[in-house]
């Protein structure tokens, strides 16, 4: 089993989680909503697989290249 981690590309604050441990997910599902200079950056999961940690909170402020989620395939 693989596991993919999905980072933080910017500085952005959390807004929304709309993923949690042990669900399935497919290519182009929003996992989390980022927001940056007043931008909404959604983070999109890039294969299929099982979300095994959601390593942020709503309100968060992550820093580039913090993990956000890590999804197993």
């Amino acid at each position: 089993m693989s596991a993919v981690e999905y980072r933080a590309e910017m500085v952005a604050n959390v807004l929304t989680i709309l993923v949690e441990a042990g669900q399935q997910v497919v290519p182009g599902d929003t996992l989390i909503m980022l927001e940056s200079m007043k931008m909404e950056i959604p983070v999109f999961a890039e294969a299929p697989g099982v979300v095994a940690d959601v390593s942020v909170t709503a309100g968060d402020v992550v820093q580039e290249g913090d993990v956000l989620v890590t999804v197993e395939s």
